[in-house]
């Protein structure tokens, strides 16, 4: 009987292209709008088309790339709408998942919670705006597991990963430092055990920042 670790290796090599493409799309090394050739991805990383696909395909799921008969995979373009559309449903899930959590939260999940913004820091004084993002992921991925509703968590990570590419695209580095910073306010309430004033926080923390994604969009030259 075969063992099948030849579809682990697969599905392991498929996971680790997936994330690789993706800390550039977030890095902005592939541009909105830039196509991404199934060729130069094999050629570059030494692997066969298949897990090259597969990559593309969940990139595609995730809402950052789009693909085109005879046109190949694109990196997708964000209208100004669609992030109009998503930061107040954001926010409400938030304050939701804040709610929720505060009466909930234990002493190793704050433990956890102040890791991600200590990681966040490091990371924005090394300029590296990608690991911001994903350790801003893993925050608040960590108050939605705290709030044990399945149902929220499922429909925030359908958001999230578009936001994480808003953020990239409207490059909002000047105010890096200030979104990590929003976060301790979110961490304060949660040590109260406060449920109304972390939802409040969370709220006011994905608003800020669809403030700041606004203005920044705005400055930039077209």
């Amino acid at each position: 009987m075969a063992d099948g670790t030849g579809g682990l290796a697969r599905a392991v090599l498929r996971d680790q292209l997936r994330e690789r493409l993706l800390a550039r799309i977030l890095d902005g090394e592939f541009a909105p709008g830039e196509r991404i050739v199934e060729s130069h991805v094999m050629k570059e990383y030494g692997v066969s088309q298949a897990p090259v696909r597969e990559a593309l395909r969940d990139l595609e799921a995730m809402r950052f790339v789009e693909s085109f008969p005879h046109r190949g995979v694109r990196v997708r373009l964000i209208s100004e709408r669609e992030l109009a559309e998503m930061y107040p449903v954001r926010a409400a899930l938030e304050e939701v998942a804040g709610r929720a959590a505060a009466p909930v939260v234990t002493d190793d999940v704050l433990a956890l919670l102040a890791d991600e913004i200590e990681a966040m820091r490091a990371a924005t004084r090394d300029g590296d705006v990608h690991a911001v993002l994903v350790h801003d992921a893993r925050f608040h991925e960590i108050v939605f597991e705290t709030a044990d509703n399945a149902l929220l968590l499922d429909v925030w990570r359908s958001l999230h990963a578009e936001i994480r590419a808003l953020v990239t695209y409207t490059r909002v580095r000047v105010g890096l430092t200030e979104i990590v910073e929003s976060h301790v306010p979110i961490l304060q309430a949660l040590r109260q055990r406060d449920a109304a004033l972390a939802g409040k926080e969370m709220r006011h923390h994905i608003e800020h920042f669809g403030a700041l994604a606004f203005r920044e969009k705005t400055a930039r030259p077209d």
